[in-house]
């Protein structure tokens, strides 16, 4: 009976080690796209001017451009919060609305204000936000919104029996306003994103504003989150007005949405295609700057092959260190690859651009680490228009003379004690 009682233990220990490294496994895995082969005439990945390109990253991951759109970029929350708060107020039908981070404060009131005011008004008001990333958020300001009529649900609530979800959030920014006015970027509702994005407590941030078709598309994204939260699939021609999906000059516009899933993500093909679809320039802002192996050996291909490769991320006025750490540890290789980096002074830069031969332009919510590109559902605006990118270039730049560039002969000099801290945050980076 002994040996019985102690082969069953040693059986139940034995499941339990199975499922935890199971769950280990499902929370830090990569994504394992290693490079980008092309087979053909060329011997190239197909350039971002080439129609191919366009063609091809549609087919590998689920983007769909038009044109007919009109797409502002809105800086910091200067530039973007006062206009919102027009569209909110101006809205005649509908406002939808997903956003992952929240905290209480002037901004969180003010979203609550405005939305409060809509929904009295009779205007259909829904508020999605992240149960985890918005958890700050007190239970009177959620009744507040409730009591005024607004629909307010949450998404992911963390349970004993989803723990092995977690590790998935949706990180996605999508707001609509009578479904012919989208918003999308990198804000959220936290006083920091407040201000003009060049001092300490004012977080430097790039948001779009766009009307067009791609418009339906952001509508749909948060359609597809607000049925996975309620169970309510909203549909009809309230939230998609034949507007929408008229054609009359613009430009070439979609929205990535982005999703967690067993295999290469939409979001890791994304980047991979437009690193090596560029020729000329690939400018980079990124937050939260952590490339794996593979991302670090595209992006030295690309330098290689004669691109001017820049980055500009975050520097001492990070808000998360684990992750400047983990992605200081890679500066080194990608210096002497002759990627120039950047990091950005004044205040926390939290903005998501990629800009590629001045033609190809990502702004959205997208971070340049395992966490976006294999966990999170994330929205990202794809525009292709040369002065639009021209524009882009222009921030970009100016941007830079608010930054320190990173150069190798004087990183290699940092201590022993940052050296230390890069690589134990670098143990962690496929969760950080």
């Amino acid at each position: 009976m002994k040996v019985v009682k102690w082969i069953s233990i040693f059986l139940g220990l034995l499941a339990l080690g199975g499922l935890a490294l199971i769950g280990v496994l499902s929370m830090t895995r990569g994504t394992p796209i290693s490079g980008v082969r092309a087979v053909g005439r060329t011997g190239a990945p197909p350039a971002i001017g080439n129609s191919l390109f366009l063609r091809t990253m549609e087919l590998y991951t689920g983007l769909h451009v038009q044109t007919g759109n009109r797409v502002d970029v809105m800086l910091n929350g200067d530039g973007s919060y006062p206009q919102l708060w027009r569209d909110i107020a101006g809205a005649r039908k509908s406002i939808t609305i997903q956003l992952y981070y929240s905290q209480p404060g002037a901004t969180a009131d003010s979203m609550a204000m405005f939305l409060s005011e809509r929904a009295r008004a009779g205007i259909r008001v829904e508020l999605l936000i992240d149960a985890f990333g918005s958890q700050n958020l007190t239970r009177e300001w959620r009744q507040g919104l409730r009591a005024a009529g607004v629909h307010l649900a949450e998404l992911r609530p963390l349970h004993w029996y989803s723990l092995h979800l977690a590790s998935q959030r949706s990180h996605v920014r999508a707001i609509t306003i009578d479904g012919t006015i989208g918003w999308t970027g990198g804000f959220g509702l936290a006083d920091y994103w407040q201000g003009d994005g060049l001092h300490e407590d004012q977080w430097r941030d790039t948001n779009v504003r766009f009307t067009g078709p791609a418009v339906a598309q952001l509508q749909a994204a948060f359609i597809t989150a607000w049925a996975e939260a309620t169970g309510e699939l909203l549909a009809g021609d309230f939230y998609f007005p034949r507007s929408t999906f008229v054609e009359d000059g613009g430009i070439i516009a979609g929205l990535l949405l982005t999703s967690p899933t067993t295999g290469s993500t939409a979001a890791e093909r994304f980047v991979a295609l437009t690193i090596v679809g560029a020729r000329r320039t690939l400018y980079i802002t990124n937050s939260y700057f952590v490339p794996d192996d593979d991302f670090r050996s595209l992006l030295a291909s690309a330098r290689k092959r004669g691109v001017d490769v820049r980055v500009l991320t975050a520097g001492d006025k990070s808000d998360i260190k684990s992750t400047r750490h983990a992605g200081r540890d890679r500066y080194e290789e990608l210096l002497r690859a002759g990627v120039r980096i950047f990091e950005y002074q004044p205040a926390m830069i939290h903005a998501k651009v990629i800009v590629a031969d001045g033609l190809w332009i990502a702004i959205g919510s997208l971070n340049f680490d395992n966490r976006s590109l294999a966990f999170n559902n994330e929205s990202s605006l794809l525009v292709l228009d040369a002065p639009f990118g021209a524009m882009n270039d222009s921030l970009f730049l100016n941007d830079l003379t608010h930054s320190k560039e990173i150069l190798l002969p004087e990183f290699v000099k940092r201590g022993v004690v940052e050296r230390m801290k890069e690589k134990g945050s670098s143990l962690l980076s496929r969760i950080l």
